[in-house]
């Protein structure tokens, strides 16, 4: 059966039985393959990596977005994943939601031009694969609706928005809330052929000490079924993703839907089947059950955030590899692994990552476990300027030959 009727099929059925942890025999170690994962993400979110300011001329803009284009082609990397939904905003002509504040300075000031289309096209001129880039749930950075554009939906519809931990965020317990999310991101499905769409790691908020998400009118209204909060906001997230890689496959057949959620689904220490780790939970602090979307194949591909060293003591690198790896074995869901390329000589970062050779070793680990198809690359500020020549060494001892995106 192949990727897309898999998926297609797993969604129809919407089964809740996990598939069994041991299917079939591990497959032949692979080769150096022309198919392969050569990633970085590009945010936009605070203007982190594009544009370098708010407010540089449309032309401006347009030549570091390509100046990023050209970095990735020339490092030899294949897909980029662009951040074009930072905070319930917008970096193309969205009929649902502002233009991005990221773009000009001023949230719903149109930049003059259509970064996201201009980026699809650029990017597959040189031969890269496009993944558009949502944050589902985050309205703003700040906790102050009144900053918000005076036509942002959070501002006709305060009943949506939850203030938590000095953000606002939508309430993914508000069936009216996931509609409109979907509806807002599968506007650019349906004007653009992106290669992928992608999600990051935030779903209900990460924990802030001392503090609650007040979602008790949307529990009240919507949670009696569910043996608790927990168990029914993990339903929330859920419906969500199985819904969006629905629409997806009705709007665009053929693109792709990803996910790269915190590196850690759940600690051995809570549930046996979870990872030899002592870390957040992604399953328990942001409700986000990733190792059932792998299992059920409700996406195509999973990138979990592995950003720790070979030998963390909470968290390692060499653990988790072949966790994800086993989680994904015998699946439809293919398996990325997200590096920390932000860290590679970082004086504040432990003293492995000051050996510019860490990262090449993530690669050359990861290389034993088949399943794991390539790596995406945090983040594309990093990409470019490569002071620590944490990348040239990776290009250097894995990226001799060039490869084609996995599908």
């Amino acid at each position: 059966m192949g990727r897309l009727s898999r998926r297609a099929f797993a969604l129809a059925a919407l089964s809740t039985v996990a598939l069994p942890g041991d299917v079939g025999a591990a497959p032949a170690r692979r080769p150096r393959a022309a198919e392969e994962m050569r990633g970085v993400w590009l945010a936009t979110v605070t203007n982190r990596d594009w544009p370098s300011r708010p407010g540089l001329s449309a032309d401006q803009q347009r030549a570091e977005l390509l100046a990023h284009l050209d970095t990735a082609a020339r490092r030899g990397l294949n897909t980029v994943i662009l951040q074009v939904r930072p905070t319930a905003d917008a970096l193309w002509p969205s009929p649902y939601e502002p233009w991005s504040q990221y773009l000009t300075g001023t949230q719903g000031r149109d930049p003059g031009w259509d970064p996201l289309g201009t980026a699809v096209a650029e990017a597959h001129a040189r031969g890269l694969a496009l993944h558009a880039w949502f944050n589902p749930l985050r309205v703003a950075v700040h906790a102050d609706p009144g900053r918000l554009a005076a036509s942002h939906p959070a501002r006709r519809h305060p009943e949506w928005v939850v203030p938590y931990g000095g953000k606002l965020h939508y309430d993914p317990g508000l069936p009216e809330v996931r509609a409109f999310v979907q509806d807002a991101m599968m506007d650019a499905v349906a004007r653009y052929p992106v290669d992928a769409v992608h999600f990051d790691d935030y779903f209900y908020p990460y924990p802030v000490a001392g503090q609650t998400f007040d979602d008790d009118a949307s529990y009240d209204a919507h949670g009696g079924a569910f043996p608790s909060r927990a168990a029914w906001r993990r339903d929330n997230i859920d419906r969500l993703v199985r819904d969006t890689a629905a629409r997806i496959e009705r709007i665009r057949p053929g693109t792709r839907f990803g996910i790269s959620p915190f590196g850690v689904w759940r600690n051995a220490s809570t549930d046996p089947l979870g990872s030899d780790t002592r870390a957040l939970q992604s399953y328990d602090d942001v409700y986000a059950d990733t190792r059932k979307w792998v299992r059920e194949n409700w996406i195509d591909y999973i990138c979990p955030q592995l950003y720790w060293h070979i030998g963390n003591s909470a968290a390692d690198y060499a653990e988790l590899v072949p966790w994800w790896a086993e989680v994904a074995r015998g699946t439809g869901t293919q398996l990325y692994v997200g590096e920390a390329l932000y860290k590679a000589g970082d004086p504040a970062q432990p003293a492995p990552w000051q050996d510019p050779a860490e990262l090449s070793r993530h690669l050359t680990y990861a290389r034993d476990h088949p399943q794991v198809r390539g790596h995406v690359y945090f983040a594309a500020r990093e990409m470019a300027a490569d002071p620590h020549g944490a990348m040239a060494r990776v290009i250097a001892d894995h990226y001799g030959q060039p490869a084609t995106p996995p599908r």
